[in-house]
């Protein structure tokens, strides 16, 4: 059960696993056991069904819901629950390798409605598979011939920088809403693009980026010491997401001229 202002119960998440290899214990192992053929078979992957169902009944017949349904913005709203109770996971259990929940990784998703013990294991009345959306702006990689520079990188041709990593985790706070730590992580990555992208200031317009990332200083700089206090006002979140818009832009101005694209 997730709960939400004034403890009002918002969702509940069930989560299940699929697949799971049936484990055998033996009292003797031996040498043989471990041994396994030229070309062997696949081995089963597990695979978890996660359910979203909000605490709130329909307030209209189930079929008259899901015909009238935006049903990408309802699939994007219940990966963002899944997502927090992954990243709240993550904290509670210390563990910095459970992975990101998105849109993208899902494997297939949803909509639909059902009767409470139906929605409690995971099943459904009726339900329909959504789409994956088409291409839009998170398609940043694009413009960085992903495929092309990890082969730079991998030849020795190009390197990776700090600011680089420091920007993904400040995009995945910011893409989650999660505004204090996106604050705080953009801070960091901003002074560390500042550094590391001098190298590359005599190329293309890098130096003038450069420039753009130090004015955005204050803002950012401010957005963090409030961060500290509490949660960020709209104002502080908007200077945020334009730090951090003018960071990653920064990254790909240096990477097209590495390229030399």
């Amino acid at each position: 059960m997730i709960r939400g202002h004034a403890g009002e119960p918002a969702y509940v998440v069930v989560l299940k696993t699929l697949g799971a290899p049936v484990r055998r214990r033996s009292l003797r192992r031996r040498p043989s056991d471990s041994r396994v053929a030229p070309q062997p078979a696949p081995t089963p992957v597990t695979t978890a069904r996660a359910t979203v169902v909000g605490a709130v009944p329909l307030t209209s017949p189930g079929d008259a819901w899901l015909l009238g349904a935006d049903l990408e913005y309802e699939a994007q709203s219940a990966i963002a629950v899944l997502d927090s109770v992954v990243h709240l996971h993550r904290s509670a259990a210390a563990d910095a390798r459970v992975p990101v929940v998105s849109r993208e990784r899902a494997l297939v998703v949803r909509i639909g409605y059902g009767a409470g013990e139906e929605v409690a294991d995971g099943r459904w009345s009726e339900a329909v598979e959504v789409p994956p959306p088409s291409p839009g702006r998170r398609e940043r990689s694009g413009v960085l011939r992903p495929q092309e520079r990890l082969a730079a990188i991998l030849g020795g041709r190009d390197v990776t920088l700090a600011c680089e990593e420091l920007t993904l985790r400040a995009r995945l706070d910011a893409d989650a809403a999660r505004w204090r730590e996106a604050a705080f992580q953009l801070r960091v990555a901003l002074e560390a693009a500042i550094a590391e992208l001098g190298p590359w200031a005599g190329q293309t317009d890098v130096a003038a980026r450069i420039d753009e990332l130090r004015d955005q200083r204050g803002a950012v700089g401010d957005a963090a010491n409030a961060a500290l206090e509490g949660g960020l006002d709209d104002a502080r979140i908007a200077a945020v997401e334009h730090a951090l818009d003018r960071v990653e832009a920064a990254l790909r101005a240096r990477t097209q001229a590495e390229l030399g694209g």
